[in-house]
């Protein structure tokens, strides 16, 4: 790579495991990854040792910020919002750079002028692109608060078509006319719709914008890996997915590292002139046990059922929803009241985080629910909790906090070196201002 490119455009691919990667390519396959790799090596992250901090939603604050978790105490995904640390995007812009970014995990835009800005789902910031791909935007962030039971009401599906109408590129409808039409056998596919339909946006703006420096977030892989890990052809653990779950000889993470290596592609392709970096935050490896993930189908129903007084509630990934209320006082016996939820044999239904007026609250029962089940808050016992939720996954992916990162800007010498997570933004720096 010429010594004078100095645009970037960094791929956050969420959670990828590199060695599940490289054993894909040694079985002839993902050839723009193998080659990728092959020319400019990659090395290893690292971040936070305690296992409950190592969720995405910390892990990107720290890589988009270059503070650990000690520093920016940013627990909760969307707590971004409300924070008002420095971000890589802003310190670009303020050296006078163009910058960008699709579906960022828990960053804020708190930018003057970006080429654009589309957030993640999940965290309430200011969007910053065309008003049709606002409206898809809207859309999605409704769609996946339903993934669990892929209900999408008639606004949305009008702006999720009409939306993804204008950001699909030619090149890849037969790709989406394939994941839309197996995606009722293989679900797994909806997921990688959406990081398709995000990359073929990401592309068309950074081609529209031209900017300096813009960020791809693309989460598919993660939720996959964490649902079917034991159906990869690369995994060779004891633990099989039953054929309820998944039929065998599908391998749903290979279909989303194709998907990865085909972005790869496309953006190196359409952007011959700037430096591209991968990052991922963190990655996976296989879990060590079966673990039933639920969510709840009606959270704010559920809450008035067992009463718990609250204002607000809003769903967030998977197991997890922020309730907030009217006081610090209202919260605590919300607290209290979820804490008391115990299953059958005594199993805590839920995990709370207190940050005053508001609850992250996780649906951490991890065992099968049959219609019978009954629950108990307190000294009340409740039935019909099969009625109450979704069954979301069998979890097979558990994190690890070593991330990876690759850079076309380097050559690759051969070894793994490790550096900390929060030294991504100095990276950065370097290579654009």
């Amino acid at each position: 790579m010429s010594a004078v490119q100095r645009k970037l455009l960094f791929l956050e691919l969420n959670e990828v495991n590199f060695g599940a990667i490289e054993d894909y390519v040694a079985q002839g396959k993902l050839p723009n990854l193998a080659a990728f790799l092959g020319a400019h090596g990659y090395h290893e992250t690292i971040s936070e040792e305690t296992y409950e901090l190592l969720e995405p939603w910390i892990q990107w604050v720290t890589a988009h910020t270059g503070l650990p978790f000690g520093d920016h105490r940013v627990f909760r995904l969307g707590d971004m919002a409300g924070a008002d640390h420095l971000q890589i995007w802003e310190r670009l812009e303020q050296a006078g750079r163009k910058v960008g970014a699709i579906s960022p995990m828990n960053a804020r835009n708190n930018l003057k002028s970006p080429a654009f800005f589309v957030p993640d789902p999940w965290t309430r910031t200011r969007v910053d692109a065309p008003p049709a791909y606002r409206r898809l935007y809207a859309a999605i962030v409704q769609a996946v608060s339903d993934n669990a039971e892929a209900r999408l009401d008639a606004h949305s599906l009008v702006h999720l078509i009409s939306g993804a109408a204008r950001a699909a590129r030619p090149v890849n409808y037969g790709h989406y006319l394939a994941y839309a039409a197996a995606a009722r056998r293989r679900p797994w596919l909806r997921a990688a719709f959406l990081d398709q339909l995000l990359a073929d946006l990401f592309v068309r703006l950074v081609r529209r914008t031209q900017p300096d420096f813009a960020t791809l977030f693309l989460n598919g892989a993660a939720h996959i890996q964490h649902h079917y890990m034991f159906s990869s052809t690369v995994y060779r653990g004891p633990l099989r997915n039953p054929e309820w779950y998944i039929a065998e000889g599908q391998d749903p993470v290979f279909d989303v590292y194709a998907l990865y290596d085909r972005v790869l592609g496309q953006v190196q392709r359409a952007f011959p002139d700037y430096r591209i970096m991968l990052a991922t935050g963190l990655h996976q490896d296989p879990h060590p046990e079966v673990t039933y993930y639920w969510r709840l189908r009606d959270h704010a129903a559920f809450l008035r059922r067992i009463g718990v007084s609250f204002a607000e509630v809003a769903p967030r990934m998977s197991r997890d929803f922020l309730v907030s209320f009217r006081d610090a006082s209202e919260a605590r016996d919300a607290e209290r009241r979820l804490g008391a939820a115990r299953g059958p044999e005594g199993e805590a239904l839920f995990e709370c985080d207190n940050r005053g007026d508001s609850l992250f609250v996780s649906l951490i029962y991890s065992h099968d629910i049959a219609e019978d089940f009954v629950f108990s808050v307190g000294n009340e016992t409740f039935s019909g909790l099969k009625d109450d939720v979704v069954f979301v996954a069998l979890k097979n992916g558990a994190h690890n906090g070593i991330g990876y990162f690759a850079d076309s800007g380097l050559e690759n010498e051969g070894s793994i070196d490790r550096f900390p997570l929060s030294d991504l933004p100095e990276r950065v720096l370097a290579a654009v201002a």
